[in-house]
C-alpha cells in the first residue's frame, strides 16, 4: 500500500518541522544553576508560599538573568554528610582515611534556574533581588546547600 502525493508531502514536512524544532533546543549555550538544600523542620506553610512566590518572581525581576525557575521536593532525597575542617583538609590533601564524626544532612528539596548564558551567574549574585530571594529562602533551609552548576554544549 502506498501514499499518494500529497499524504507523502505533508509526513515530509511533518518531520522536517519536528527535526528543525528539536534542533533548535540542541546544544544550549545557557546555564542550569541547581541546589539541592536540607528544609527547617519549623517552616510554617506560609514561609514555604512566600518561597514558592519569591521563586516564581524570579524570572520576571531578574529579567534578562533568570530565564526560567524548576523547584520543588526531591524524589529521592541526596544523603550528605558534612565532615568537619580538619578531617575535610586531609581527605583533600591526599589522606586515603581519617576517623571523625559527621553529620548527616539529608536534601530534601531542590531548585534549578535556567540562566541566560554563561555570565549570567555574577549578574544573578549581585541583582538587588537577590538578596531579598535569600531572606525568604533563610527561612525554610538549614545553612548549607549543595549547589552545581550545568554548563550548556
Amino acid at each position: 500500500m502506498g501514499y499518494n502525493l500529497p499524504m507523502r508531502k505533508a509526513i515530509t514536512t511533518i518531520a522536517a518541522t519536528v527535526f528543525f524544532a528539536v534542533s533548535l533546543s540542541a546544544g544550549e549555550k545557557n546555564m542550569m544553576h541547581c541546589f539541592a538544600f536540607t528544609a527547617i523542620e519549623s517552616a510554617t506553610q506560609a514561609d514555604w508560599d512566600a518561597w514558592f512566590k519569591a521563586n516564581d518572581e524570579m524570572p520576571k525581576k531578574m529579567k534578562g538573568i533568570v530565564k526560567r525557575v524548576w523547584y520543588g521536593k526531591l524524589r529521592v532525597p541526596l544523603n550528605i554528610f558534612q565532615i568537619p575542617g580538619d578531617a575535610s583538609k586531609k581527605l583533600r590533601g591526599g589522606e586515603k582515611s581519617v576517623t571523625t564524626d559527621v553529620t548527616y544532612r539529608p536534601r530534601q528539596w531542590g531548585m534549578c534556574m535556567e540562566l541566560e548564558g554563561l555570565n549570567s551567574l555574577d549578574a544573578y549574585a549581585k541583582h538587588p533581588y537577590h538578596k531579598e530571594w535569600e531572606g525568604i529562602y533563610g527561612k525554610v533551609r538549614v545553612a548549607g546547600t549543595t549547589t552545581y552548576d550545568i554548563l550548556g554544549q
